[in-house]
């Protein structure tokens, strides 16, 4: 059983939470997302999330096509992307969970199953 806490990181949502144009290419800006969250397998997220973390993000709609990079798992959302992130809470049961989004519905639905919540501004990020 992996023990790493996993961190699970609303990539639609944190990407919009940032106006720098993400919707002229939202591949593209889900794939600086994803470089962006690389240190954090091995840093966490001092001090709240201490490390090794598994992160992954999840990525719905035109960003599908990103693909995962050491450090950083990619899961394509097929349907819903907060489906996806329920369902991947649900999964880990047994670990510590952490869901990075800003989305009400979504905190409340990964929350009643146990997984802590912050929003995108948790996240450190450069830029």
């Amino acid at each position: 059983m992996d023990t790493r806490p996993l961190l699970i990181v609303d990539g639609a949502n944190v990407v919009g939470s940032r106006p720098d144009g993400w919707w002229r290419d939202r591949a593209g800006a889900a794939a600086r997302l994803r470089d962006a969250l690389v240190p954090l397998a091995e840093t966490g997220v001092p001090p709240e999330l201490p490390p090794p973390v598994e992160v992954v993000l999840v990525v719905e709609g035109a960003a599908r096509g990103v693909p995962a990079v050491p450090g950083v798992g990619v899961v394509a959302a097929t349907g819903s992307g907060d489906d996806t992130m329920v369902e991947l809470v649900a999964a880990a049961a047994r670990r510590r969970r952490v869901v990075v989004t800003a989305d009400r519905e979504l905190r409340a639905r990964v929350g009643a199953l146990g997984a802590e919540v912050h929003g995108p501004r948790w996240l450190p990020r450069d830029g």
